[in-house]
């Protein structure tokens, strides 16, 4: 029986929720978002499961890369864009989709050497977040100078939800009404919805849909969980109780002390820390489940190990299983009393947990 952390990967889980993302898409096209390694659960195995997805959605170009190599031929559409010429030529030999947001992207586009018809672009609308993307005013001289760059197959639109998380904010529908105000005759697919928007604002639906943080089986949402969206968690994060001590009333548990038991009690130790990826900053009495039980973090999380109150599972052994979080603890939970978000806790577990997939294949 092995003692490091494992991080179970449930495909069956992934493809319903993929399921979900169509049935609240409509009919339209879905680009699934596998950015920052699948959400931390790792991209290549996503992808090869998300072969129902219209296509893949990832951050930067050497991620879309990866993805041709390992002989992914669908669709993939780099949100990031290009920063070099060789970038460019790089996405149209490889038969990428390129986001453009910035003039200095279009400039560099335009002094390219490409094959007539190799590239299909996204140029992006900054409605209101104001991160990345082309302002009104400069849309139609920067979609003029595209429409006669003979290396254009297709000229897309898109832009970026900014609240969407949080259902009662008005920003989400001004960010669609600017959106659906400017003249669309220019472009072959508009794309606006991410998870939030797929799921709570019908506006923001259009050609395509790009769900990310709902396909791992997380709310997108700041006042829901994944289960009242219909969503299942893919990642499991788990490990095993590696020592139990019986402790005095007084004594302090862990790096500085930070907790000091109130009774002579139970501490279990489990194998994972946050050199695995969990919290460092997760206080005490933050719900880890032992056996199925409830326990909670006490003390400081140290790189390898975590402790926790075992008063309430006396019997606890050396060996039982520890889960993190998953479908019985969910991500959501952990990362609110983390003082975070599900993303960051998925994003951040470490290579050095053994990933195991299950329900690959789909009769699982």
């Amino acid at each position: 029986m092995g003692y490091a952390p494992q991080a179970i990967i449930d495909h069956a889980a992934l493809r319903h929720n993929l399921e979900r993302a169509k049935e609240a898409a409509k009919g339209r096209k879905i680009w699934a978002v596998i950015k920052a390694d699948g959400y931390g659960h790792g991209m290549l195995r996503i992808a090869e499961t998300l072969v129902e997805a219209d296509g893949l959605a990832v951050a930067r170009l050497d991620e879309a890369i990866g993805l041709r190599d390992a002989g992914i031929t669908q669709p993939v559409l780099v949100l990031g864009g290009c920063y070099c010429e060789d970038d460019f030529k790089k996405a149209a030999e490889a038969s990428l989709e390129i986001v453009l947001h910035h003039g200095t992207q279009l400039n560099l586009l335009t002094k390219t050497l490409l094959k007539p018809q190799s590239l299909k672009l996204w140029i992006k609308f900054d409605t209101g977040m104001h991160r990345l993307g082309f302002e009104d005013q400069e849309l139609s001289g920067s979609v003029a100078a595209l429409r006669a760059n003979p290396a254009i197959a297709e000229l897309n639109l898109m832009t970026h939800l900014a609240n969407a998380d949080d259902r009662r904010d008005s920003a989400t529908k001004a960010q669609c009404v600017l959106f659906k105000s400017i003249d669309h005759t220019p472009f072959d697919a508009c794309s606006i919805a991410n998870s939030a928007g797929l799921l709570g604002h019908p506006a923001s639906l259009a050609d395509w849909v790009r769900p990310g943080i709902m396909l791992y089986g997380v709310s997108p949402f700041i006042d829901s969980s994944a289960a009242a969206e219909g969503l299942l968690p893919v990642m499991t994060l788990q490990s095993r109780v590696i020592a139990v001590k019986d402790c005095r009333k007084g004594e302090r548990i862990g790096y500085g002390g930070t907790f000091t038991c109130p009774e002579a009690m139970r501490v279990a130790v489990i194998a994972i820390g946050y050199g695995d990826g969990y919290p460092r900053h997760a206080p005490s009495g933050t719900p880890v489940l032992v056996s199925g039980k409830r326990l909670p973090l006490i003390g400081r999380v140290s790189m390898d190990m975590i402790s926790v109150d075992a008063r309430g599972l006396p019997g606890v052994k050396v060996g039982e299983k520890a889960v993190l979080w998953g479908r019985e603890l969910p991500v959501e939970e952990i990362a609110k009393a983390a003082g975070t978000i599900a993303y960051e806790l998925l994003c951040g577990v470490k290579k050095r947990v053994e990933f195991l997939d299950v329900n690959r294949d789909e009769e699982g």
